[in-house]
């Protein structure tokens, strides 16, 4: 069901989504070298850094939405550009195209983490992309109750190294979290689209607040390479990040929200706030945050499926608190 969700020649489901990242990594030896999106989710950079750098591997980091920057960075020992789109937390759009045109220039594979779209709204591999990872225990999934990853090839014989992969480490899903994920994609066409619908309310909402500096997402006419991004995608998804005006603000605005509950994970039913700066992007170094623009003003939420009108009341009672 997932390759053809994605368009793929072979899926090969995970015990977790970070299982399906490692499993990937595994195609590559000491020496080589992976360029990633500068905005990464800190789950991936904690595996990239702290773990699998002392192995051997190298990693840089750049904007993808810039196809010669990319290009640039491309060294010898360069072989896989490794992106996300809309990146986490902070919604950089990369160009999803290119990116796979210069990784086919240059002979190496491309790697998009297409968590935050899901397959209804971006098919990577539709526009040249070597292959799609998943945390499916996100939008997939849908219900907070399953974890679970999935990685989906262009190429068969990739998916079946990735199988191999599975198999030899062990990072297999259970046959009721299977069961589950199937279950939770049934609904993925009415959850997305009603969340999606949400999200651009609580977006609008929050961007014409006194108390919100900032809003991530998409959708707004504003946010940049908009267009690039619904060139390549049916929808903005349902993840809105923002900057509080004031960051001493966040503490009393996380602590007064009732019906936006606060946890790490995304794309389910429930809406959910985190704090990425301490919470899912802790592992990223203070100096690297901010220089991609993650601040501890930010807040990342995952915009669920309750009634629009109720989140909004939740989150305006929220920023009142905070700012008094």
């Amino acid at each position: 069901m997932l390759a053809e969700l994605e368009g793929g020649a072979r899926a090969v489901a995970f015990s977790s989504g970070m299982a399906a990242i490692s499993a990937i990594m595994t195609l590559f030896r000491s020496g080589d070298h992976i360029l990633c999106s500068d905005d990464l989710y800190g789950g991936t950079y904690r595996l990239f850094e702290v773990l699998l750098r002392p192995y051997g591997l190298t990693f840089d980091y750049v904007d993808m939405g810039d196809p010669k920057a990319v290009a640039r960075k491309v060294g010898k020992k360069t072989k896989a550009l490794f992106v996300e789109t809309p990146t986490n937390p902070l919604m950089k759009i990369a160009d999803l195209a290119a990116v796979a045109a210069v990784a086919k220039q240059k002979g190496i594979l491309s790697i998009v983490d297409n968590t935050f779209m899901s397959p209804l709204l971006q098919r990577p591999l539709g526009l040249g992309i070597d292959i799609v990872v998943h945390s499916a225990t996100k939008f997939l999934g849908g219900h907070n109750d399953v974890i679970l990853g999935a990685v989906v090839t262009a190429d068969a014989a990739v998916g079946d190294k990735m199988a191999f992969a599975q198999k030899a480490v062990g990072a297999v899903p259970s046959p009721f979290d299977c069961w589950l994920l199937l279950r939770g994609i049934k609904t993925l066409s009415v959850r997305v689209e009603r969340a999606q619908e949400n999200a651009q309310k609580v977006a609008e909402f929050l961007a014409g607040h006194t108390a919100v500096a900032r809003v991530y997402y998409p959708r707004l006419p504003d946010h940049p390479r908009r267009e690039m991004h619904f060139a390549q995608a049916k929808g903005a998804g349902s993840v809105v990040s923002f900057d509080l005006s004031d960051a001493k603000a966040v503490p009393k605005f996380l602590s007064s929200l009732k019906t936006v509950l606060l946890a790490e994970s995304l794309g389910g039913v429930e809406s959910l706030v985190t704090h990425p700066a301490t919470m899912t992007h802790a592992d990223i170094p203070v100096e690297e945050q901010v220089a991609v623009g993650l601040f501890p003003s930010l807040v990342r939420m995952s915009v669920g499926i309750e009634a629009a009108d109720d989140l909004i009341a939740d989150l305006g009672q929220a920023l009142r608190r905070a700012v008094r």
